[in-house]
């Protein structure tokens, strides 16, 4: 009996990229944030680089399950946050991954330094996102995703279109049909008749 063929391992998987921003600091405190267009914000709130940070805050925004209740409106997201005990900086990353209509996860960190910023801390938080995120706008990832929307928008179009023209189409069929018969009717009702009594007159021969 032959030996059995070994089963070809599958491929692996492309690495996700990961987009980061540079370190502001302040007094004493650091911040650093990192932003994926594909892992959970659990997973980049896990990578070793982010252990020993103080607070750990993340945001999601990914599509929803639900559909919206007409084609032209814009597409509906679910959007969740953790503070990790920096209160209100989860509601404040979320906005940003809004703000910039980006799909993905965001994980600010924040080394404390044993200093109180106040609210000066929150704009450290939401200027670490926004750099990340637009290291992949910038991406060449972002601009084949763009592309392909693109495309999809065109295809999607190009479908509405066709849909409506089938179903214009036989009412103009229709439209047209009851036209000629009413031109055919105005054309007979013009035609010349010869007098009641009358028989036409034979040409001479």
């Amino acid at each position: 009996m032959p030996p059995k063929r070994a089963i070809s391992p599958d491929p692996p998987h492309p690495p996700s990229a990961i987009y980061r921003s540079t370190a502001i600091s302040d007094r004493s405190s650091r911040f650093i944030a990192i932003y994926s267009p594909s892992l959970t914000a659990q997973q980049l709130q896990s990578r070793p680089e982010l252990s020993d940070a103080t607070h750990r805050i993340t945001a999601s925004r990914v599509p929803s399950s639900q559909r919206s209740l007409t084609p032209s409106q814009q597409p509906l997201y679910t959007t969740t946050h953790s503070d990790d005990g920096e209160k209100y900086a989860g509601k404040a990353l979320a906005a940003v991954l809004s703000d910039l209509n980006v799909e993905g996860s965001v994980v600010v960190a924040r080394w404390y330094g044993g200093i109180m910023l106040g609210p000066v801390r929150f704009d450290h938080i939401k200027n670490c996102a926004r750099e990340a995120i637009s290291k992949y706008l910038n991406s060449s990832e972002q601009q084949v995703l763009r592309a392909k929307k693109a495309r999809t928008v065109v295809n999607h179009d190009d479908e509405k279109r066709k849909g409506d023209l089938i179903r214009v189409l036989p009412e103009r069929d229709r439209s047209i049909s009851v036209l000629r018969g009413l031109l055919a009717e105005k054309q007979s009702a013009m035609e010349p008749s010869s007098p009641k009594g009358e028989k036409p007159v034979s040409p001479a021969k």
